[in-house]
């Protein structure tokens, strides 16, 4: 039986995180610590970042690995953080990070779903002040 994509597990409310680097690294280590990715995966989302910024505007990044990660997935899943104080992200504030891990070409459906939900400002408005990871689920899981 496939894993949940998002589990209560995969959500982080509330965390401080000190720069790019470490939030990246964070919501990576989500993932590995729950199953869906090898610990290699995390390397390939901070290279991927390198690359090509994974800040999509709205206060929200979506850490991912870079092409060559893919097999490193186990599993697709999302891990969520959120972080009142934000995260410089070369000038710009994070306070939402979505780590992708995405089978085949899951993860096209998944980041469609994501950028619906994350174009709303009320609903980055209920990310950031979300009190429950199960208020983060409903607002993903509502998206069709």
């Amino acid at each position: 039986m496939a894993k949940e994509i998002l589990p209560k597990e995969n959500i982080i409310i509330g965390t401080k995180l000190n720069n790019k680097e470490e939030a990246i690294r964070y919501t990576g280590k989500i993932l590995v610590d729950n199953g869906y990715v090898d610990a290699s995966y995390v390397d390939k989302m901070v290279e991927r970042e390198h690359v090509a910024t994974t800040y999509i505007g709205n206060h929200v990044a979506i850490p991912h690995g870079t092409e060559d990660a893919k097999e490193a997935v186990k599993e697709t899943g999302l891990s969520v953080v959120i972080t009142k104080e934000g995260v410089d992200f070369n000038g710009n504030t994070v306070n939402i990070l979505i780590g992708i891990a995405g089978k085949g070409n899951e993860h096209l459906d998944i980041l469609s779903k994501i950028a619906i939900v994350c174009s709303e400002e009320a609903n980055i408005k209920t990310l950031i002040e979300a009190s429950s990871e199960q208020e983060i689920i409903d607002l993903f899981s509502g998206v069709n």
